[in-house]
């Protein structure tokens, strides 16, 4: 079952979970402890938000990056706490090392969840071509070949993708493209393997991450914030807890959805 973590000062504003306080809904079933969540980008920011929470909720955590020592230190924070997690260092983008992934996370058991969490970085002086390429494709080959091996019933997935290029234009093109490619694919799982996964992805506004570090003491990001009408950059839990609302059984008729998580800053562009 999802249970609820423990008291900490990342928790929401609400005495528990609800993942743990509410019913499921009578269709669906509730996930026993130790079902298995895999999510890249788990050695930092984000990723490793939901790499934690999903932990607090008894799931066994498949965690992924490039950076074989930060994946390393999630994974420790994870263990010592008595989760359970596995660490796996890849790079999303080379099919070899997703394929080698996959077979090392599914010594935790069979995978019910997963979160694309990893991508390059907008700020990344990538060409056009290449960087639509790494994140759109990164996502389909990490899903193609989850499903691929079939998945257990009641498969979620969420996809990280962003306001920008879905909810308003930024700076870089390729990010933009890239983004609303994620989105685009998200739907059409959602529309075209409904029978295998329920596919949702959510899109984060600004997010006080180690790759938006000092962005809002900047003068651009003092600006941003003051159009934001929470006043303030996102957490990495606020995104966190909201792919694992989207994972858990409550939300077992939302399917297709692309969920702005900016505080309403998009709505006040």
């Amino acid at each position: 079952m999802w249970t609820a973590p423990a008291a900490s000062d990342h928790r929401p504003p609400f005495e528990e979970h609800p993942c743990r306080t509410l019913p499921s809904p009578p269709s669906a079933s509730v996930s026993p402890p130790g079902d298995v969540l895999l999510v890249s980008g788990a050695g930092s920011g984000i990723g490793a938000a939901i790499a934690l929470r999903a932990a607090e909720l008894e799931l066994a955590v498949a965690a992924w990056d490039l950076d074989g020592s930060a994946i390393a230190a999630t994974v420790d924070r994870i263990t010592r706490t008595g989760g359970k997690a596995l660490a796996v260092t890849a790079d999303v983008s080379a099919p070899a090392d997703v394929e080698r992934g996959f077979a090392e996370s599914r010594r935790l058991g069979e995978i019910r969840y997963l979160v694309n969490n990893a991508g390059p970085s907008s700020a990344g002086d990538l060409d056009f071509d290449d960087g639509v390429r790494i994140a759109v494709g990164s996502v389909r080959s990490m899903t193609e070949t989850w499903l691929s091996a079939g998945v257990p019933e009641g498969a979620a997935l969420v996809n990280i993708a962003s306001v920008a290029g879905n909810l308003m234009g930024t700076d870089s093109p390729w990010y933009c493209a890239a983004k609303a490619g994620i989105a685009g694919y998200t739907r059409h799982l959602a529309t075209y393997r409904n029978t295998e996964v329920r596919s949702n992805a959510v899109a984060p506004g600004m997010t006080d991450t180690p790759r938006l570090q000092g962005f809002a003491r900047s003068e651009v990001g003092q600006r941003s914030l003051e159009k934001n009408p929470m006043k303030r950059m996102a957490t990495a839990d606020d995104i966190a807890w909201s792919a694992l609302f989207l994972l858990c059984p409550l939300a077992s008729y939302i399917n297709g959805v692309l969920l702005p998580v900016d505080g309403g800053w998009a709505v006040t562009q």
